[in-house]
């Protein structure tokens, strides 16, 4: 099963690293696929570095753009919310980025029933043109947070269908929030991106987990990385497994190549 693993890195990994630094990182590591963000500051995109050199700084090291991480509180549809969303795919398109992720608002607000489903889909409706007319697909990405206003897999895949945007939409199963929101369907043929990170520490329950907590997946995981990407591999899932660790103890890393080998070699062993 091992040969169906194909792994990418977000620039979260090392988000200290410009982008060239950061697409050497990956070639160095043998991968060739990447995510690229926009919350990195001075950093591309937020440092207003030209689409046009980050698409050349890409290919000179054989990196492919898998994404643009992401437009923020996409389903709060606004006016705000669409220049961003133009902004970003025409930014995703002109750096030759497949996909733009989509990440939901999550700070208590929006959650009640009726309201959290009407405002997915008004989000998903405009999305869905903005992003055909660029070439870029939209990544769904529920969070497990307690406070979020899309944590169900479910919810959103049923929207995508409601809005008959199953060409332009799909999902990214986030091996973290997946454990966090304890639903137990995977969706494996909706899920276009999968980001992978582990928790080790014994202390934390887990509607504590956060952010920081994220480290590189390893035999202390608590997540079961390894069981949810067998899991989704079983069910016909065979896109990219990337890296997207929070923790400040793996941005501060020295030598990110070895740990991240390592990560590597260790999920290969058990998938």
């Amino acid at each position: 099963m091992t040969s169906k693993l194909t792994f990418a890195l977000n620039h979260m990994v090392a988000p200290g690293l410009k982008p060239a630094a950061f697409f050497v990182l990956c070639r160095e590591l043998g991968l060739s696929d990447v995510e690229i963000r926009n919350d990195l500051a001075g950093n591309a995109i937020i440092d207003g570095t030209p689409a046009a050199a980050i698409k050349a700084q890409a290919a000179e090291n054989g990196m492919s753009i898998t994404s643009i991480n992401a437009l923020q509180r996409f389903n709060e549809w606004n006016a705000v919310r669409e220049a961003e969303a133009i902004a970003l795919a025409d930014y995703a398109r002109d750096v030759g980025a497949k996909a733009l992720v989509l990440v939901p608002v999550n700070d208590g607000t929006g959650q009640a029933n009726g309201e959290r489903r009407r405002n997915l889909r008004t989000a998903l409706t405009a999305l869905k043109t903005i992003l055909d007319d660029r070439g870029v697909r939209g990544l769904v990405e529920p969070l497990g947070f307690e406070i979020c206003s899309l944590r169900s897999k479910r919810e959103a895949a049923e929207a995508i269908a409601d809005v008959d945007g199953v060409d332009i939409f799909r999902m990214v199963h986030d091996t973290f929030h997946h454990h966090l929101a304890g639903e137990p369907d995977i969706f494996p043929g909706m899920t276009g991106l999968v980001h992978i990170s582990g928790v080790d520490d014994p202390a934390v329950c887990v509607a504590d987990m956060r952010d920081p907590h994220r480290i590189l997946v390893d035999a202390g995981d608590r997540l079961d990385n390894v069981g949810q990407i067998r899991a989704l591999i079983a069910g016909g899932y065979s896109g990219l497994l990337s890296f997207e660790p929070f923790s400040p103890a793996v941005h501060g890393l020295a030598d990110p190549q070895v740990a991240l080998a390592q990560s590597i070699a260790f999920i290969r062993s058990r998938v």
